[in-house]
């Protein structure tokens, strides 16, 4: 049981640690958190990643790219999160790229998968819809109905992070009204996000604000029948086997988060004092953070364990929802002790902390509800559904 990475993979570590302090210092995040015209990552820093290959890394080699595999996604994720998970966001393709390159027809991917290589295009995923998330299908109405070379799409979007920035959505839309099921019923479409008819308009959260979400309308969107993304009717089941790399590159980000507040924290405790001495030194900090540490350490084996068998061609689908689940479990809680930590500071806006603390609260129940992996682990386990 060997548990070293490999030299590429220490190399390729050691490369993203050095762009986060260069490219992405604490004084500029912070500036970039705090600018509500700042939605995604500046163009400048993005062509340095692109430069230093992180946009090429999940691409395979044929097509440009550097053929690494989810490990390598893993720690870019993680180290970049460390400083701000926004920033992973807008370097990150590689849910993309598999869908490209997994049901792409040959044009399809001699398109696109060079251009997301070089870092000269991006896409995002237009899944969840106003009346649900978890419940993908059930809440699923935008429709694209056939027309000569065409389909019209109309319909919903919403919670689409980079659709602003990003000139084309890969969407899953119902194709076959009269299907008994809605899993039978459902493709993946690209739409151009300039298409009249295409109507975006951002959302302000609390949580992520470099990496801006939005809702986005279709109304009579034409799009070519050459857009359709692997085969008709089987959008769904095409997703289904995406759903555990995203799920534990969801991890990796929140690894990454409970490790920047982690350090910060501890480094506080070190400098602050009360009552003449360190408040490191107060027996109920130490405690907190050693479990910080611990849990963080515990969050990142089963995230790269989950990484290191979907890599090898392992079933993961427990590992990956798990991994999901206690990392995002994780950040919350190491972020709240954090922000108790630095108590009063915390709630300055020229902290870091705070906006660990609020980056944290939306993987619990994205892209899946920690409640609702759960439930899937337990059917996994043999028992009945629960929903």
């Amino acid at each position: 049981m060997d548990f070293e990475f490999t030299e590429a993979q220490k190399m390729l570590r050691a490369t993203i640690r050095e762009f986060v302090e260069k490219e992405l210092p604490k004084d500029f995040v912070r500036k970039w958190d705090s600018d509500p015209n700042m939605t995604w990552l500046p163009e400048e820093i993005h062509r340095k990643a692109v430069a230093l290959g992180f946009t090429a890394m999940h691409v395979p080699v044929e097509y440009g790219g550097m053929g690494g595999d989810l490990i390598d996604d893993v720690i870019l994720s993680e180290e970049v999160s460390r400083r701000s998970a926004a920033a992973s966001f807008g370097l990150h393709s590689g849910m993309f790229v598999r869908l490209i390159h997994t049901y792409g027809n040959e044009k399809q991917k001699n398109e696109y998968l060079p251009k997301l290589a070089k870092g000269q295009t991006g896409f995002c995923i237009g899944l969840t819809e106003p009346g649900g998330g978890t419940d993908l299908l059930g809440a699923l109405k935008t429709t694209a109905v056939p027309d000569g070379d065409d389909f019209i799409v109309n319909g919903q979007k919403t919670y689409i992070t980079g659709a602003h920035i990003s000139p084309f959505t890969c969407a899953l839309v119902i194709t076959d009204k009269d299907a008994p099921k809605k899993s039978k019923a459902t493709s993946l479409l690209f739409i151009d996000l300039k298409s009249p008819g295409v109507d975006i308009r951002p959302l302000h959260k609390i949580s992520m604000h470099g990496a801006g979400s939005n809702e986005v309308y279709f109304t009579d969107v034409k799009v070519p029948k050459a857009n359709l993304l692997g085969e008709l009717n089987k959008g769904f089941s095409q997703l289904t086997t995406l759903l555990n790399p995203e799920r534990i590159l969801c991890a990796a980000d929140t690894v990454g988060i409970a490790q920047g507040a982690y350090e910060e924290a501890l480094e506080y405790a070190k400098t602050r004092t009360a009552f003449g001495k360190p408040i490191g030194q107060f027996q109920v900090l130490q405690h907190w953070l050693a479990d910080m540490w611990i849990e963080i350490e515990l969050s990142r084996l089963i995230t790269y364990k989950a990484a290191w068998q979907f890599s090898n061609n392992e079933p993961c689908w427990m590992e990956a929802a798990a991994a999901k689940t206690f990392a995002a479990d994780t950040a919350v809680k190491v972020t709240t002790n954090a922000m108790e930590i630095f108590a009063g500071s915390g709630l300055m806006v020229e902290t870091d902390i705070q906006r660990y603390f609020r980056d944290a609260r939306q993987f619990v129940f994205a892209p899946i509800s920690n409640e609702m992996a759960r439930n899937f682990i337990g059917e996994l386990m043999g028992l009945p559904r629960s929903f």
